[in-house]
């Protein structure tokens, strides 16, 4: 199917008169992103379920749609307003209890490592971590335990072996002759990459 062809559908079938081939190619482009409705139409045109165009779902929203759940689902189970929710939706900043959040987890099917992304806490922990890498570790479990939910040791395990990690890599750099630039550069990466070495990490424990 040509974007005409797409473009076509979602005006005959699903009654978008503003779909042009010219927006289903930035759809395709990733110029602009569909919203919720479009999304929705171009999978029924497409013949497919809106995960299968999402992919990896990575925000509140992308989540539910890959669910295939609608906003009044969402908000009437974790028990939100509609136009609460649908706010939290919208700036991707989720401000529900500790009671909706694991309401929101089960019903979204969330892994931990999408929970922490989902409900906006993605750049407190990579915060944390970094300061845990480049300083004393011990004094970040709690914080960090607070943001992850996960067992003591498992946790002190993770950000021992990360610190250990980043500190023996700007170490063996600098003693290879590198320079402080190198050093830098390998060090900033290390940083920039913290969260996902921080979930390779506690997967990889036993």
């Amino acid at each position: 199917m040509g974007p005409e062809h797409v473009a076509y559908g979602l005006r005959v079938s699903y009654g978008m008169p503003h779909a042009t081939p010219d927006l289903v190619i930035s759809w395709e482009r990733g110029i602009i992103a569909p919203t919720g409705p479009e999304l929705t139409a171009l999978a029924g045109v497409l013949w497919c379920s809106p995960g299968e165009l999402i992919g990896r779902p990575r925000t509140l929203r992308e989540h539910r749609i890959a669910r295939g759940l609608a906003a009044e689902d969402i908000a009437r189970t974790v028990g939100l307003e509609l136009l609460a929710y649908l706010s939290m939706e919208e700036h991707d900043e989720w401000h529900g209890t500790d009671r909706q959040s694991s309401a929101l987890a089960d019903l979204l099917e969330l892994s931990l490592p999408d929970f922490v992304t989902v409900t906006g806490r993605a750049e407190k922990l990579a915060e944390l971590l970094r300061s845990a890498v480049t300083t004393r570790w011990q004094a970040y479990v709690k914080p960090v335990s607070k943001i992850v939910p996960l067992d003591r040791r498992l946790l002190e395990g993770t950000l021992q072996e990360l610190h250990q990690a980043y500190q023996g890599q700007m170490v063996a750099t600098l003693s290879w002759g590198g320079g402080s630039g190198d050093a830098g550069d390998d060090g900033q990466d290390f940083l920039d990459r913290i969260v996902d070495r921080f979930w390779t990490t506690v997967e990889r424990s036993p």
